[in-house]
């Protein structure tokens, strides 16, 4: 019963909606005006054209203002913008709204429509049973459309006969140019195909309805472009870029020593790993919560590679519990080797890297334990953080440990700063991986990073000078990527 009742409203209110459209705002026939009203002077030179830098479907049309236009008692309210369509166009919009009422309601049925359950009304419009049937129907329909659709460049050319005006929006008065941005979906009612012939017409309209029409714009097509134009600033800069990193990672393999400012928290590594060495308490080793995918558990791994060859070279002992099984697997290998790296394969214990739980604070209950009960003289946090951030970092402090951290959690940051020894902030962990790591393709990507900030600062203080002096748009307009 309630399916029953649910498709009968929605095809009542789509049908409701389709007539109003229709009697409000849809075919055009004339312009008129009540005998007693003056028409408004119509808009003149209408003019229109295909947008550029666009998928296509899409014209803008530019006009004249009324001479009524903020003229008084007769003043223009808004303008109305009409299309004519040739009738495969009409006939495709009734099978277009059919196929809008059978997506609503198999987004609004799980289980299809029962059998006995439609009225004879309904059993007219759909004498299906499943939600398959409904979905072949659909289906079909969209096919009959795109097949369809493809016959509409030659059916616009029938203009004027055989076709009718459309309504398609409306602007306030004092409005010049309006945009039709038509779907590129055929399926969609709002479909403007593209090489196909669009004729337009612009009416003036006053506060009591008169209205006048402008001349007939038209034959105009809408096309895609292959390039946006606006675009070329970016292209400009990727091609910098990629020659910046080229260049770089080509020099740092042949040799070059490419200087990377030194990192606080990096460099207090060693001295970190010393201390626990002379206090005989382990280095505790946090990967955060992220997944082996995201890029700061990448770089921690890294970093994890050359604390653990320091702490095996120096005999100390490593916990890492960590909080995913796939973490956990690549950690144990990134350990072991850096033990073999070390000569101490002998040294390496299985449960130097363990898994914990992937429950969130149960994870953190786990940790703050182990360094309750270890008490560590060094936590290292690296990788992604989220809430527990705090909780970690704070019983660390409690625990008298010395604490390096980093995250490119912006929102963790902070709480690692005010409860940490050594923060690395944001990109400073990525940059940390290179640093350590000294691999050519990771210095030479931080290389030209670390340029093209330069560059993209040089430009800013440049925009800011120009705009002192009022050529600021200018400069602007030449960085102007929007659409």
């Amino acid at each position: 019963m309630k399916v029953k009742l649910l498709i009968a409203v929605m095809i009542f209110a789509v049908s409701s909606f389709c007539v109003a459209e229709e009697n409000t705002a849809g075919i055009d026939t004339t312009a008129t005006a009540v005998d007693s009203i003056r028409l408004p002077a119509p808009p003149l030179n209408l003019t229109g054209k295909d947008k550029p830098n666009d998928h296509g479907h899409a014209v803008v049309l530019n006009w004249d203002l009324s001479a009524d236009d903020g003229a008084g008692a007769n003043s223009v309210l808004r303008y109305d913008i009409y299309r004519w369509v040739p009738q495969l166009m009409l006939d495709l919009d009734l099978v277009r709204d059919s196929i809008s009422v059978i997506q609503k309601i198999l987004r609004h049925t799980t289980n299809g429509i029962k059998e006995g359950s439609q009225t004879d009304s309904m059993k007219n419009i759909f004498s299906v049973k499943t939600r398959d049937e409904l979905f072949d129907i659909r289906n079909k329909l969209i096919k009959y459309v795109k097949k369809e659709n493809k016959g509409l460049a030659e059916a616009s050319k029938s203009y004027p006969s055989g076709g009718a005006w459309l309504y398609v929006d409306k602007k306030p008065s004092g409005t010049k140019t309006f945009v039709h941005i038509g779907s590129k979906e055929p399926t969609s009612s709002s479909f403007v195909p593209d090489f196909a012939n669009l004729y337009y017409r612009v009416y003036a309209v006053t506060v009591k309805g008169a209205r006048s029409s402008s001349q007939i714009l038209g034959p105009i097509q809408s096309s895609g472009q292959w390039f946006n134009t606006y675009r070329i600033p970016v292209a400009y800069s990727v091609v910098i870029f990629t020659f910046l990193t080229i260049y770089y990672v080509r020099k740092a393999k042949k040799g070059a020593d490419l200087y990377v400012r030194p990192l606080g928290g990096i460099e207090a590594v060693d001295d970190a790993i010393g201390r626990a060495t002379e206090m005989g308490r382990p280095i505790l080793y946090v990967l955060g919560l992220g997944s082996a995918a995201d890029i700061a558990t990448i770089a921690s791994f890294t970093i994890l590679g050359r604390v653990a060859k320091k702490v095996a070279e120096y005999q100390t002992e490593l916990l890492v519990p960590t909080y995913d099984p796939i973490v956990m697997t690549v950690a144990q290998e990134v350990v072991k080797s850096a033990y073999l790296d070390a000569g101490r394969p002998d040294a390496y214990k299985e449960d130097t890297v363990h898994f914990v739980t992937q429950s969130q604070f149960a994870y953190v209950a786990a940790v703050n334990g182990i360094m309750l009960r270890e008490l560590p003289a060094t936590n290292v946090y690296m990788g992604k953080f989220f809430a527990e951030s705090l909780i970690l970092a704070e019983t660390g402090a409690l625990a008298g440990s010395i604490q390096i951290s980093g995250t490119d959690e912006i929102a963790q940051i902070p709480f690692f700063i005010v409860a940490c020894d050594y923060t690395l902030i944001g990109e400073e962990l990525y940059a940390a991986s290179a640093y350590l790591g000294k691999e050519p393709v990771l210095l030479g990507s931080l290389k030209a990073q670390d340029y093209a900030k330069a560059v993209i600062i040089v430009l800013a203080v440049i925009g800011v000078i120009l705009a002192q002096f009022d050529f600021g748009h200018y400069f602007v307009k030449l960085f102007e990527v929007a659409n």
